[in-house]
């Protein structure tokens, strides 16, 4: 859909945060979270692997979050149903950071950020339970094309749509300063509002 683009570009866009960013990939049953490779390891055995990148040259989506500026990029990849056995294992090497970027729907089942922003591609019919289970928690809505209308998805109320901030884009790695302004208002905001999670 286009999420990498987009906390890449915010993480270039607000480098001055020194952002930890970090991506989450859920494999199907059947598939080792080690390698992606379809694997009969027991879902215990192989539940999860965390990784930190240190290399910022070639492809790869955390490779773009150090090429855009980011502080350090994690990557968790992880069976699906696992994430809960995951998170304490995130959450110990997150520790110390003061700002972190999240591509993830399914760690809201976790935590409540600071600021949740939901990309959009009206032009995919598909919609991840996931992401569908999250939308109504989404701060914002960041839109690929066009807006859209909500009807492009069975089962999505447009009106849910349509009452967000919405931010479209043409391409998802050409942020508008529209979005960046937002995202840094409601971050320093809530910072502001909550002295303690400094």
């Amino acid at each position: 859909v286009g999420k990498t683009s987009v906390v890449a570009g915010l993480v270039a866009a607000l480098r001055e945060m020194r952002w930890t960013a970090v991506k989450i990939t859920q494999y199907g049953h059947g598939i080792c979270s080690i390698n992606g490779e379809a694997c009969s390891c027991d879902p215990g055995e192989h539940g999860f692997v965390l990784t930190e990148e240190r290399e910022r040259k070639g492809r790869g989506d955390t490779r773009r979050f150090l090429q855009a500026g980011a502080r350090r990029s994690l990557w968790l990849r992880v069976r699906q149903g696992q994430l809960n056995h995951a998170f304490p294992a995130l959450m110990r090497a997150l520790r110390g950071e003061r700002w972190v970027m999240i591509e993830s729907n399914s760690v809201l089942a976790h935590l409540t950020p600071a600021l949740y922003l939901f990309v959009l591609d009206p032009s995919q019919s598909d919609f991840k339970a996931s992401a569908r289970k999250y939308l109504e928690r989404a701060d914002a809505l960041v839109t690929l094309g066009s807006a859209g209308s909500g009807e492009t998805w069975p089962g999505i109320d447009p009106a849910l749509i349509s009452s967000k901030p919405t931010f479209p884009l043409s391409r998802p790695d050409e942020l508008s300063d529209e979005l960046v302004d937002f995202v840094r208002l409601k971050l320093v905001l809530g910072r502001a509002a909550n002295p303690a999670a400094e």
